[in-house]
């Protein structure tokens, strides 16, 4: 080995003697970088190949210490020539992280923060829609556009154009009308389009009874910064999706609090209790769903 206990010990005396303001800085902003490379990769295919990846760079490190050159040549050469394939691979997970950047209070300035008098009467139009839906056991597929611009999804489906309200949702979900079967797509009071078709997560640990539409629903969640609700046309309960999970069984209020979230976050982070016990109740909800019969929907 090229190295030494009493060099070790040097070495980190050496880091801490020489130890400095900015390299916590350092440290804080990598952390962050890795924090959310995690984030983008967690639960996609991309997270066991970022496992094999870390393998492979600890075994190179390893055949440098034990001067095993031929096997530190090979991984070398795989990892030089692999570059081009992991841009392949993790391409998905590339455009997630530019787009994290993109939509990020740094960057961007599109404002979308409203006062509550003008929230409030479009969030209970979609809470009373919901709420009706989910009683008629009608599935229904709600895209709350954020800052990602959501014009490739809106261009599968039928422009609407059309101002938010509870006549307008149930009627486009009601069944076999031509676009109940699909996301209607929403940017702040507007319906931009129904009958939309959107990517389905890869997602392999989810429970088995999420069917295509809460599938959907965690796909576009992985693509952008929508956030997404759900009601299961079996059972008729409410879920939203955002970043890629899901929150099931929820009541009109947590439904609520977490629609004025997307109209008005800087507001909504005063009801952050209120919200955990609203996740509380429907985490209670889920455990006696399953404890029972039941299917989710297609």
């Amino acid at each position: 080995m090229n190295f030494s206990l009493e060099g070790t010990i040097s070495s980190i005396k050496d880091t801490i003697t020489n130890f400095r303001f900015n390299n916590v800085i350092d440290i804080l902003i990598i952390a962050f970088i890795i924090y959310h490379l995690y984030k983008l990769v967690k639960q996609t295919r991309a997270e066991q190949l970022a496992k094999g990846l870390v393998v492979l760079l600890i075994v190179t490190k390893i055949a440098d210490w034990f001067k095993l050159y031929t096997l530190k040549w090979l991984l070398d050469w795989f990892l030089g020539a692999g570059l081009i394939a992991i841009v392949v691979i993790f391409q998905p997970e590339i455009r997630r992280a530019f787009e994290f950047i993109g939509t990020s209070k740094l960057v961007d300035g599109r404002l979308i923060t409203k006062d509550d008098e003008e929230i409030n009467p479009i969030i209970e139009e979609i809470v009373n829609a919901c709420s009706s839906l989910s009683r008629q056991k009608i599935g229904a597929l709600l895209v709350f556009q954020r800052k990602t611009g959501l014009d490739d999804i809106i261009e599968t489906g039928t422009e609407i154009g059309g101002v938010v309200s509870m006549g307008l949702i149930i009627n486009i979900f009601i069944p076999n009308t031509p676009l109940h079967d699909g996301a209607v797509i929403i940017d702040r009071n507007i319906i931009k389009a129904a009958g939309c078709f959107l990517p389905i997560t890869d997602n392999k640990r989810l429970d088995k009874d999420l069917g295509t539409r809460h599938r959907a629903a965690l796909g576009i969640t992985e693509r952008s910064d929508a956030m997404v609700v759900v009601v299961s046309e079996e059972t008729g309960a409410i879920s939203t999706c955002e970043a890629g999970e899901i929150s099931r069984f929820l009541d009109e209020d947590t439904l609520r609090l977490k629609l004025k979230e997307v109209y008005n976050p800087s507001q909504s982070k005063g009801n952050f209790i209120s919200r955990i016990i609203g996740e509380f109740n429907a985490k209670e909800n889920e455990e006696k769903e399953k404890s029972g019969p039941s299917s989710e929907d297609r």
